[in-house]
C-alpha cells in the first residue's frame, strides 16, 4: 500500500462518504421517529396490512405481521432499502470507479509516474474503498442503536441486532468487491456508474421476486440479498455460519481475481 495514493484517494471521497452517511442516518432517524405513531395506529394499520398479499411483507424479512409492531421489527422491515440497498448503491459506485478513474480522468500517466507498482496501486485504493465503508456502517449502525433505545417500549435483542448490523457490512463488502471485478473487466476507460446501479436494483429485484413468489423462491440464490436473514423477531436468530462464509469467500475470490487482472491490464493514459 502507498500512504500518498491512499490519503490522496481518502480525501478525494471524503465528501461522497459524508454525504451518503448523512443521506442514510436521516432516514433511518426519521423512519424511527415514526415508531410511535405506528403504534398509536396499529388497527387501522393491520386493517390495511391484512388486505394485502400474503408475501409482500416477505420480501422485508417479516414472516408475522406482530412482529411490525416490536421496535426492532419495525427497524428491520422499514431500514432494509435504506441500509441494504442505499448502501450497497454506495459501495459498487465506489469501488467501481476508484481504479477506472485515472483513465476516464486523463490522469493515469500521473499515477504511473509515480515510483509505485500496481499492486501497490491496487491495495492503496481498496483499503480507501474498505475504510469508507467500515465508516458508513459504524455510523449507521450507531445511528440504527440510538434510534432503537430512544423508541423502544419494551426490551430488544441487541445481539440480533449486531448481527443484522454484520450482515450489512459484509453484502456491502462483497458489492464492492464486485465493483472493483467489474471495473478491472471495463476496456474502455469510462465510468459504469449506471451498470454498477443497475446490477444492484436487478439483484434486489430478483431477491423481492423470490420472496413473493414461492414457484420462484430457488432463483433468490442468484442474489446476495437472499443471504442476510432479516427475521431478527425470531428467537432463534443467530450468526449463520454458511451465510458468513458465502461472503466471505466470493468477496475474497472476486478481490484476488480484480488483482490478478489489474496487473496484467492495459492502462489508458
Amino acid at each position: 500500500m502507498n500512504k500518498s495514493i491512499f490519503l490522496r484517494e481518502l480525501r478525494s471521497n471524503a465528501t461522497s462518504l459524508l454525504v451518503w452517511t448523512v443521506i442514510i442516518t436521516f432516514l433511518i432517524t426519521a423512519t424511527m421517529a415514526l415508531y410511535n405513531i405506528f403504534l398509536e395506529n396499529n388497527t387501522k394499520i393491520l386493517a390495511m396490512i391484512s388486505i394485502l398479499p400474503e408475501g409482500t411483507l416477505q420480501f422485508k424479512g417479516v414472516s408475522n405481521i406482530n412482529d411490525l409492531f416490536s421496535v426492532l421489527g419495525f427497524y428491520s422491515a422499514n431500514n432494509v432499502i435504506y441500509m441494504l440497498v442505499l448502501g450497497s448503491i454506495y459501495s459498487i459506485v465506489l469501488s467501481s470507479n476508484i481504479l477506472l478513474k485515472e483513465e476516464y480522468g486523463k490522469t493515469a500517466e500521473f499515477l504511473l509516474s509515480w515510483p509505485v507498482t500496481r499492486g501497490q496501486a491496487f491495495f492503496s485504493k481498496m483499503g480507501v474503498v474498505i475504510i469508507n465503508i467500515l465508516g458508513l456502517n459504524l455510523v449507521t449502525t450507531i445511528a440504527g442503536y440510538i434510534s432503537l433505545e430512544t423508541c423502544k417500549k419494551e426490551p430488544y435483542n441487541v445481539e440480533a441486532f449486531l448481527i443484522l448490523s454484520l450482515y450489512t457490512l459484509l453484502l456491502h463488502l462483497f458489492f464492492a468487491a464486485l465493483g472493483l471485478f467489474m471495473s478491472v473487466l471495463v476496456k474502455k476507460p469510462r465510468p459504469i456508474t449506471t451498470l454498477s446501479v443497475a446490477l444492484v436494483m436487478v439483484l434486489y429485484f430478483i431477491f423481492t421476486i423470490s420472496n413473493i413468489t414461492p414457484d420462484l423462491s430457488w432463483a433468490g440464490y442468484i442474489s446476495p440479498y437472499k443471504f442476510i436473514d432479516l427475521d431478527v423477531v425470531n428467537p432463534a436468530y443467530r450468526i449463520d455460519i454458511v451465510k458468513i462464509l458465502y461472503f466471505t469467500v466470493f468477496s475474497f475470490l472476486l478481490i484476488f481475481s480484480s488483482l490478478r487482472i489489474y496487473l496484467r491490464k492495459d492502462i489508458y493514459l
